[in-house]
């Protein structure tokens, strides 16, 4: 099991990986929703926009500590050694695999 160490390479069979993901789903959504009721009450500020890259990079931190790979905003990969099983808020479940090569627009479903 992985140490929590940020960098530190963690492979996941399927399993672990929707085992893990109900963690990573709320997480997620508890950001998503303090970012958003940032962004809908913003007025142009500097302090505003801090305050929402201050949150996504907790969210980012926080997953990178379990292992899991942060690909953009709201989506995340858990390496399982030949590709990625790839999830992007608000999905439900861990439903698409890429491989290392293609990336989030070569997803299929799994079956």
């Amino acid at each position: 099991m992985s140490s929590g160490q940020i960098g530190e390479k963690k492979t996941f069979s399927y399993e672990e990986a929707a085992r893990m993901l109900p963690e990573v789903r709320q997480l997620t959504e508890r950001v998503y929703r303090a970012v958003a009721a940032l962004s809908a009450a913003r007025k142009p500020s500097d302090g505003v926009q801090a305050r929402i890259d201050e949150l996504v990079g907790e969210w980012a931190r926080s997953l990178l500590e379990k292992g899991v790979e942060v690909k953009g905003l709201w989506l995340v990969d858990f390496d399982n050694g030949s590709g990625y099983y790839c999830w992007r808020y608000p999905e439900e479940s861990l439903q698409f695999f890429h491989s290392y090569e293609d990336g989030f627009s070569g997803r299929m479903r799994i079956q």
